[in-house]
């Protein structure tokens, strides 16, 4: 039997999949360029970006399961 957490991360990783994927189909030339951009940017920005985007949806599930 499947834990909830492990149903509940499974369902985020279909989402986050879905989401990609619409992204890809509507705005290709536009994902391109934001591809092209992230190379020419410094990793320690990247790092901070990604770091802020992982808290961002830390806090977003424990305000969920609150």
């Amino acid at each position: 039997m499947r834990s909830i957490a492990f149903a509940d991360f499974l369902i985020g990783l279909g989402i986050l999949f879905v989401i990609e994927g619409l992204m890809f189909a509507a705005t290709p030339t536009w994902l391109k360029r934001a591809m092209k951009s992230a190379l020419v940017t410094p990793d320690h920005i990247l790092r901070a970006v990604g770091i802020g985007s992982a808290v961002a949806g830390l806090i977003l599930i424990w305000l969920v399961r609150r």
